[in-house]
């Protein structure tokens, strides 16, 4: 049986029912996995009428009640919105209430394997703190709900796959998580995410810290200490790895193909050059044409990959948002239930 995707709506006034609308439009999603909708239909059925599709809303309560059918999209209904004060593009904090009962429910059902993998629409930081949940972001919501202390992110698009030493703390502090330690654990996460995703035997680019991964010593201690031992340890355990290479070719090195995945040390040493790939934007109209590639996160029990931009207010209602990145957030969510299944240790 194709593996049941729960596909969070995100904030109820961003892109998210606008993207999981197109992705839904296709035949191409049904062809691999079931997907079934966590949020409010009343909202998605407002967005299909604003988008003037021909889909049809059915409210569910039930997993068996989906229809799982092309044409039919099927929303396990919270009914958490009230459309007379709803307001498209607009911060709010029952839009953030909702985005967060959304996720807490996905995450239910995945813990309690009514659904094989979890896809998350984006959601608004600011609305979700209005709405009364003071949580930094999906990422944190998973790990408290899921009972998980160690985790890390993983951007990936087809081609380039970055995990993170260290994410979001200030850059003085993210020097100072450069630990052997924790290089190791990163490392066994994405060479596990790897093998997920159908590598047999991932190949792994592990950056320096410093410019030219600090050439000899010339230009910082940590190459030494801290990464060139971790390098040593994993390859002394039959893991593929490389490093520390400097971080100015790595990423091009990996995007040629040279590497399966990719070790960052902090968050803008990764996300800086992953995006300048997956994101363009378009000159004429000012404004995003395209935002590809998706956030998982590693080391949780159940799979959550989620759509690595965000709520798009400005762009929300005028039918321009990319689907691309939901797209590829099902197709690697299905890759990884399928893996689960066949290799359940």
């Amino acid at each position: 049986m194709k593996p049941i995707i729960a596909i969070t709506m995100g904030d109820p006034a961003g892109i998210g029912p606008e993207i999981i609308v197109k992705a839904l439009g296709l035949e191409e999603t049904y062809n691999k996995c079931r997907p079934i909708v966590i949020g409010d239909a009343k909202v998605m059925q407002w967005t299909v009428n604003q988008m003037k599709s021909s889909l049809k809303v059915n409210a569910i309560h039930h997993v068996e009640e989906a229809a799982f059918s092309q044409g039919i999209i099927d929303v396990y209904d919270l009914g958490c919105i009230d459309m007379e004060t709803f307001q498209q593009g607009v911060v709010q904090p029952q839009c953030g209430h909702a985005a967060f009962l959304f996720v807490t429910k996905a995450i239910d059902m995945a813990m309690n394997h009514e659904v094989d993998a979890t896809v998350t629409a984006p959601l608004n930081k600011e609305a979700l703190h209005k709405g009364g949940h003071l949580f930094d972001g999906h990422t944190e919501i998973y790990a408290h709900f899921t009972h998980t202390k160690k985790y890390a992110m993983l951007l990936a698009d087809e081609f380039l796959r970055v995990i993170h030493v260290s994410t979001h703390v200030p850059l003085r502090v993210a020097c100072d998580r450069v630990k052997k330690d924790r290089i190791i654990e990163v490392t066994e996460l994405i060479n596990d995410a790897c093998h997920q995703f159908g590598i047999a035997q991932p190949h792994i680019g592990i950056a320096g810290l410093n410019p030219h991964a600090s050439d000899g010593g010339l230009f910082g201690w940590e190459e030494e200490k801290e990464i060139a031992p971790a390098v040593e340890a994993l390859k002394e355990r039959g893991f593929d790895v490389d490093g520390p290479v400097p971080p100015d070719t790595l990423f091009a090195k990996a995007r040629c193909g040279k590497y399966d995945g990719v070790v960052a040390m902090y968050h803008d040493q990764g996300h800086i050059p992953f995006k300048v790939v997956g994101f363009q934007w378009d000159q004429k109209t000012g404004q995003m044409k395209a935002s590809k590639g998706v956030n998982i996160t590693l080391g949780l029990p159940i799979i959550r990959v989620s759509v690595d931009h965000g709520t798009a207010f400005d762009v929300a209602g005028k039918g321009i948002a990319s689907a691309e990145g939901i797209l590829l957030a099902i197709d690697y969510a299905t890759k990884m239930a399928i893996n689960r299944k066949n290799n359940p240790s």
